[in-house]
């Protein structure tokens, strides 16, 4: 019945009432943390662009394991900055890789703590793509190519130009000009790169990784992991596929992080483009076809209709990653006081959880733990 007998302001009259009806509950088994390895000893080297998040040596991400654990929070994920990088990302798949000695060292400290191990390759190419890098015509440096994108538009340095902000605007032009002229160069090899990327699963699951989760975006890479698990006898490893990763600008402080920025072009021709809800869809299933476990929909909170979209269509555990350009955006605006930090943080949880993840990849995983405890 309508107003006046109806009155939904009856239930929210106090906080136990609000408490009593609540439809998404939030708990510290939802959550993932993930963490960036790197190496050294003694290194917890904060990042610029996302305070409170840290570079840790291995028997850092020991002590940090532990307190993830303590506090009720079930898994991690690792991410590694090797020593050094090449053209066939050596540091992804070798058995003394940083993610595969971090790997060891916690599952000796924290066995019970479950292990997620990022399968991709770009923290480990020379040139940072998430595959082999191939020549699609003619070998051409990086040099010759800023030639032929000037020499191709000389109306763009014809004049010099006095004004700070249209010489920010002018280098911005050529610098875009440059990357296309690169990118249009090469391209990434898609099938080529899916052993390396079998190869690294092998490895990672080998040192302790209980759960892989390939992120790069390569065509048929769920199928190619399964088989060489299943051959390397990890049958019971399952795989949490990032099925629908999106070509997203959110993803720059993680590229700090990790330093993973590719060197020339874009990774737009293997991530999705962020207009496209219906091939997320085909994404997914495709991935479930070919054997992942789980599926993962990343950003979380510009795709919150894709994460929708993905629980009414498919029954598999749902995940969501909460990236880490949300995650600089929340603390920028609560270091200027513009945003009750703590308070926008749950809320952005919670959003997530709303639409449908039911496990949920975030920086905040031990700050939200602490305040749901």
């Amino acid at each position: 019945m309508a107003f006046p007998v109806t009155r939904l302001r009856r239930l929210r009259r106090t906080a136990q009432l609000r408490d009593l009806v609540r439809e998404t509950r939030l708990t510290p088994e939802a959550f993932v943390y993930p963490m960036f390895v790197c190496p050294g000893e003694g290194v917890r080297k904060e990042i610029r662009s996302m305070p409170g998040v840290f570079n840790l040596s291995v028997d850092e991400a020991m002590k940090e394991a532990r307190d993830v654990y303590s506090l009720g929070v079930p898994a991690v994920i690792l991410f590694g900055l090797p020593d050094k990088k090449d053209e066939v990302a050596t540091g992804a798949w070798a058995d003394d890789g940083i993610v595969q000695q971090a790997a060891r060292a916690i599952k000796r400290e924290v066995p019970n703590l479950i292990l997620m191990g990022d399968v991709c390759l770009c923290e480990y190419m020379s040139h940072g793509h998430c595959g082999i890098v191939k020549s699609s015509s003619s070998p051409m440096s990086l040099g010759a190519a800023a030639r032929d994108a000037l020499t191709e538009t000389p109306e763009v340095v014809a004049k010099p130009v006095k004004n700070e902000n249209k010489q920010l605007k002018v280098i911005d032009e050529l610098a875009s000009m440059v990357a296309s002229a690169v990118e249009s160069k090469f391209e990434i090899d898609n099938d080529g790169s899916l052993e390396l990327l079998a190869r690294t699963a092998v490895s990672q699951s080998r040192a302790g990784i209980d759960v892989i989760a390939p992120s790069d975006m390569m065509d048929g890479r769920v199928a190619a992991i399964r088989r060489a698990l299943d051959e390397a006898n990890f049958i019971n490893t399952p795989i949490l596929s990032y099925a629908a990763k999106f070509a997203s600008g959110f993803y720059g402080p993680f590229r700090e992080a990790a330093d993973s920025s590719p060197h020339f072009g874009d990774r737009r021709s293997y991530q999705m483009d962020g207009a496209n809800l219906r091939e997320a869809m085909r994404e997914i299933e495709l991935d479930i076809e070919e054997g992942a476990d789980m599926i993962m929909v990343k950003p979380a909170m510009p795709y919150l209709d894709v994460i929708a979209a993905a629980r009414l269509r498919f029954d598999l555990p749902l995940a969501a990653y909460q990236v880490s350009g949300e995650y600089a955006m929340i603390e920028a605006a609560a270091r200027n006081g513009w945003i009750e930090r703590d308070r926008v943080m749950m809320e952005s949880l919670q959003s997530i959880h709303r639409a449908g993840a039911s496990i949920i990849l975030t920086y905040y995983a031990k700050d939200a733990a602490k305040l749901l405890a």
